[in-house]
């Protein structure tokens, strides 16, 4: 198992992780041709030094993906954090400990950007994710809230 940042041409593979999630399976169109903006998201970050799409990849074939930040903020004075999202594992891997590595080695990535903590959302109906974050140490913090400003096409 290896992580990358993730280039161009795999783009297919990672829309195709997020549609094969049951959370994502309608807003997400992993046809070809891809729609442009995902292209144009993937640039943005690509272009970002505090952003990072990461994919994990078995054998040549991307089995997971997830995106890093690196927010500065001034709280705790002055201190960065990491924030993980995106994460996603194909389903033919899950349950194999892949989750586990990916977000172990996320924590470390931020911890060697100087991130003093690592922060990380997750839906409230994600009970299995929130046991395994749990399961790995992680403590619930937030309650979060969201305003849509644009409903998906």
């Amino acid at each position: 198992m290896a992580f990358r940042d993730a280039r161009a041409e795999d783009l297919p593979a990672l829309v195709a992780l997020l549609a094969d999630d049951a959370l994502s399976r309608g807003r997400e169109d992993p046809s070809l041709p891809l729609d442009a903006r995902y292209l144009a998201a993937f640039e943005a970050i690509d272009g970002d030094a505090n952003q990072r799409l990461i994919v994990a990849e078995s054998d040549g074939a991307i089995v997971g993906m997830m995106q890093l930040s690196f927010l500065p903020g001034i709280a705790f004075r002055g201190a960065w954090r990491g924030q993980i999202e995106a994460v996603r594992i194909a389903g033919s891997q899950r349950g194999q400990g892949l989750g586990t590595r990916m977000v172990e080695w996320a924590v470390e990535q931020c911890r060697a950007r100087g991130c003093r903590m690592v922060q990380l959302m997750s839906k409230q109906d994600r009970v299995d994710a929130h046991r395994f974050y749990e399961n790995m140490g992680w403590e619930k913090s937030h309650f979060g809230f969201k305003l849509r400003l644009a409903e998906a096409e």
